[in-house]
């Protein structure tokens, strides 16, 4: 029997992990291994389909754009929070900055950069922000997909 699929080891609504950062520096990896691991953890991984892989995939690169843009706008990541609450997972990443995140318009899809909230919006269910005396936190939320 797969560990994932019973029901006395689906976790509770209601579960925290927090990694603290130090450093911009491998930030990005660093939380992509420490979402993925509460992914499998929380029985996210693997996925039963396709589309449960999708939406996997999705929790990770939200997670990558967060981090991403904490490093290059904020002076770096300070916090990543992530939390279950039922079928959807938060994803927050507090950094010092005071300055809000705002999706950049006008830029072309040609361009490298500068499109990192643009997948926020797309791919997450809500997302937004919050000031606080040490900055700011960004947070979004991803849901299952119903079966």
């Amino acid at each position: 029997m797969d560990g994932a699929s019973h029901p006395l080891l689906t976790p509770p609504p209601g579960q925290i992990r927090r990694l603290r950062l130090f450093e911009s520096r491998g930030s990005v990896g660093r939380c992509r291994a420490f979402a993925m691991e509460a992914l499998h953890d929380w029985g996210w991984l693997p996925a039963e389909d396709e589309e449960g892989r999708e939406v996997a995939g999705d929790v990770l690169l939200l997670v990558t754009e967060l981090v991403t843009n904490a490093c290059l706008h904020a002076g770096g990541p300070r916090e990543l929070v992530l939390s279950l609450a039922g079928p959807a997972i938060r994803v927050e990443v507090s950094d010092a900055s005071p300055v809000e995140p705002a999706i950049r318009t006008g830029q072309h899809p040609a361009v490298p950069s500068g499109h990192g909230l643009k997948v926020v919006d797309r791919l997450a269910a809500a997302w937004g922000f919050a000031h606080h005396e040490q900055g700011k936190t960004v947070w979004l939320e991803v849901a299952r997909r119903d079966p």
